[in-house]
């Protein structure tokens, strides 16, 4: 394949035609660090199947990781870093995991038998955005060998009672509701540092709005379904709660 394209390139060159260069013929540093490192994660994985040296030059996890840092903020955390590097491939599987959302996987006859390692504790790493652009991130872990956490529903606070987040959400207009439901987006990773694996809680958009009957808070929902052991469906998920007077998230 290389020979005759680089013979069409010659004869293109006799014939005063355009000039045309084979990828090949370019240094491998120059393709991952002015064209590779340009690309967002769906379509660095696309170029993977192209040919065995960009499959080769792709699996830098150096390009993977400013993708995931880019993407979730919170993977620039210690905790989430050390969680990551330790993946089959670090940031490029962590990325197949928690990219765009959950997925279920059927599981082989094998891996029911098999034992695993317990979890001892679960890392969340939580990114909130509005149109796109990051406006808070945090990172917290839980552990999951107590009796609370066994006999409760998991939850997760992020804010302080009193902490507030500042949006670019103003209420002028009584659209407030649904400028929250169409720009405000969620990401809540799920990490489990012992079995090295992660997953995205967090629906990319709202499923749904509506106000707390007592509060008159705007609270925004945010939730994925999924496989519970037996085969059976439960729902997770998050919400942020807001007021229409103004501009933060609580």
């Amino acid at each position: 394949m290389s020979s005759s394209s680089t013979t069409s390139a010659s004869a293109a060159d006799q014939g005063g035609g355009t000039t045309t260069t084979i990828i090949t013929a370019i240094h491998p540093d120059i393709i991952q660090s002015h064209i590779l490192n340009r690309l967002d994660g769906p379509t660095l994985a696309s170029t993977t199947c192209a040919s065995a040296q960009l499959l080769s030059l792709c699996n830098d996890d150096c390009l993977w990781k400013n993708i995931c840092n880019s993407t979730w903020p919170s993977t620039t955390d210690t905790r989430v870093r050390d969680a990551i590097s330790a993946f089959p491939s670090a940031h490029r599987s962590f990325y197949s995991d928690a990219f765009p959302a959950l997925r279920h996987h059927q599981a082989t006859p094998e891996t029911h038998h098999q034992r695993l390692p317990d979890t001892v504790e679960l890392i969340s790493a939580v990114d909130i955005y509005y149109e796109d652009k990051i406006i808070y991130s945090k990172v917290l872990v839980t552990e999951t060998l107590s009796a609370w956490f066994l006999n409760t529903p998991f939850r997760l606070e992020l804010l302080d009672p009193k902490e507030t987040v500042p949006t670019p959400l103003k209420s002028d207009d009584g659209t407030l509701m649904a400028r929250a439901e169409e720009r405000l987006r969620v990401s809540w990773i799920l990490i489990d540092p012992v079995k090295r694996r992660a997953v995205n809680l967090a629906s990319r958009k709202a499923v749904e709005v509506r106000r707390h009957w007592l509060t008159d808070d705007i609270q925004v929902r945010y939730a994925t379904v999924m496989r519970d052991g037996a085969g059976g469906a439960v729902r997770g998920g998050g919400n942020l709660r807001g007021k229409e007077d103004g501009g933060e998230v609580r």
